[in-house]
């Protein structure tokens, strides 16, 4: 049997915008995933520490306060440096395109922005968590 896929939602730095989190929480979890979130104001350190202790196999950050170019790129280098490098990382939240690129090049698997349909996020993380784990999408 396989195991069911396990995700953290985090809320890094000073932003306490955490509806969005929740939300996206709720989705997952309603989807048979097991959610694991952070709670408000966690550090890049903190994030990765938790992640590989819980042993998910994504980091959902939701940030809305701006600071994604300073705080995103810390959370993948913790999470390489711990052995969390097969852990994916992804952001949702206000942030602009040419960010979202830059993001991706520094090790952010995805971006979600406002609009994407949470239908659409959990489909991309079932197929994402398969093909690392060499399964064929559900």
């Amino acid at each position: 049997m396989t195991r069911r896929i396990r995700v953290l939602i985090a809320k890094v730095g000073m932003d306490g915008h955490d509806r969005g989190a929740k939300v996206i929480a709720r989705a997952l979890r309603d989807a048979g995933m097991e959610v694991i979130y952070s709670g408000l104001f966690q550090s890049p350190e903190s994030t990765a520490r938790m992640a590989v202790q819980e042993d998910v196999d994504l980091v959902g950050v939701s940030i809305l306060s701006g600071a994604h170019m300073s705080l995103l790129p810390p959370i993948r280098q913790e999470l390489d440096r711990l052995g969390g490098g097969e852990i994916l990382l992804v952001a949702g939240g206000t942030i602009p395109p040419d960010d979202a690129a830059a993001l991706k090049a520094q090790g952010v698997a995805e971006v979600f922005t406002p609009g994407h349909s949470l239908e659409a996020i959990i489909r991309w993380i079932e197929a994402q968590v398969a093909a690392a784990r060499g399964q064929a999408a559900w």
